[in-house]
């Protein structure tokens, strides 16, 4: 009789499309929950009489709900799989997209989108945690690159998506269309991909022993590097989400259609970053291709410097950098999501779930000071972005080179 995770690793030679495919839907449920509703907030807040403080808590509720359930998610997908815990959070998601579409109430949209955040932290965790399953770091970070190329394509359609819905079907609709989504993600997963997780672990919940492989992960080098690399990256990409549209259109003048023409090209930026870092892989390495990725990013982060001295206020001055920096991401953040539970195989879904929480807390506290920072210029924007590049640059160059080696990554016996 096979085991489940013999079945699984069958699974994902038979079928590899397959695989790629539904890890890309479940790490693309990220950018449809925050990018394809954006369009309809202006008729939302109409319609419900919120002011923008209130009316953006439905986006900064969502993201905390999703960073801090990671730390319980994690261990419960180590405890009773990656299905059970994918089913119960898709369920949910979809849930409250519908009761998100109902809401009569700015109070109840922003309790809906929190919990909305709980059942997206589910499909995020368990995709990350899938692939440790299935893979060892460098391998893993392959096919996680191909399923960031699914959701770079997912990330440049939301909105797109959801400008066309909210025009002609109302803000409502759009809400309602990341559960429609997700269902046709969990039926995907429950029709085509089996169990991946070896063997539970029933320990993963209780506190002393969760408490404990905490411990054993933040005092790992593999770990700490990895990690560390996630939300350095992401915070980059982060401070170009929160505050281009604020640069962009309010400071330097351009349409709507315009900006939009930017974010399509960081995202086709992206992509493209993600099909040079399989390249890379291939020849170098995970710590090869991160160092080449840096790069990259440490050249992105001196052209925004640049233009923050130079007082440059053309747009092609801000978004090229940007352009640049997208490039090196789609390097940094396969590696590092691959092989941050490289050496804690057993205790994969706890290991993506920290590293997650960390990545959310980053982009929180950067969300809370582009708040404060941004002032009607350009100045705090380009810095912000030039000293994440010069920290993701640091940590690649330096702990990812020192102890990234998928040598070091590999399960103990």
């Amino acid at each position: 009789m096979t085991s489940a995770s013999e079945r699984a690793r069958a699974f994902a030679a038979r079928a590899p499309g397959t695989l790629v495919l539904a890890l890309a839907l479940l790490l693309g449920l990220q950018p449809v929950t925050t990018d394809l509703y954006l369009p309809a907030l202006p008729g939302l807040a109409r319609e419900l009489g919120s002011p923008l403080g209130l009316t953006q808590l439905t986006l900064s509720a969502l993201i905390l709900a999703f960073g801090c359930s990671q730390l319980v998610i994690g261990p419960l997908a180590d405890r009773f799989g990656r299905r059970s815990v994918l089913a119960g959070g898709l369920v949910l998601y979809a849930a409250t997209a519908a009761a998100s579409a109902a809401s009569d109430s700015i109070g109840m949209l922003i309790a809906c989108r929190a919990l909305q955040g709980v059942g997206l932290a589910a499909a995020v965790v368990c995709a990350r945690a899938m692939v440790r399953d299935l893979y060892r770091p460098a391998e893993g970070a392959r096919v996680m690159s191909q399923a960031l190329t699914g959701l770079g394509v997912i990330a440049l359609a939301s909105p797109v998506v959801g400008g066309i819905v909210a025009a002609s079907l109302g803000w409502r609709a759009a809400l309602a269309t990341t559960g429609v989504i997700a269902a046709a993600t969990l039926a995907l997963l429950l029709a085509r991909v089996p169990e991946t997780l070896a063997a539970p672990n029933p320990h993963a919940l209780q506190p002393g022993p969760l408490l404990a492989t905490w411990r054993r992960m933040l005092g790992h080098p593999v770990f700490i590097a990895w990690t560390l690399l996630v939300p350095c990256t992401y915070g980059g990409l982060y401070t170009y989400l929160a505050g281009s549209a604020f640069i962009f259109i309010d400071v330097l003048g351009l349409s709507r259609t315009g900006f939009g023409t930017v974010l399509a090209g960081a995202s086709l930026s992206y992509i493209a970053g993600t099909f040079w870092c399989r390249r890379l892989l291939a020849r170098h390495g995970l710590a090869g291709a991160v160092r080449r990725g840096a790069l990259v990013t440490l050249a992105a982060g001196v052209a925004l410097a640049a233009s923050a001295a130079a007082g440059w206020s053309h747009p092609v001055a801000v978004a090229l950098p940007q352009a640049i920096y997208a490039f090196g991401h789609g390097v940094h953040q396969p590696c590092a999501q691959a092989a941050v539970a490289g050496p804690f195989p057993a205790h994969a879904g706890t290991a993506t779930a920290l590293a997650g929480f960390t990545m959310s807390l980053v982009a929180f506290g950067i969300g809370a000071w582009l708040g404060v920072a941004l002032d009607g210029t350009l100045v705090p924007f380009l810095l912000t972005m030039a000293v994440l590049s010069a920290l993701t640059a640091l940590v690649a160059l330096t702990l990812v080179q020192w102890h990234g080696e998928p040598a070091r990554s590999e399960p103990q016996a």
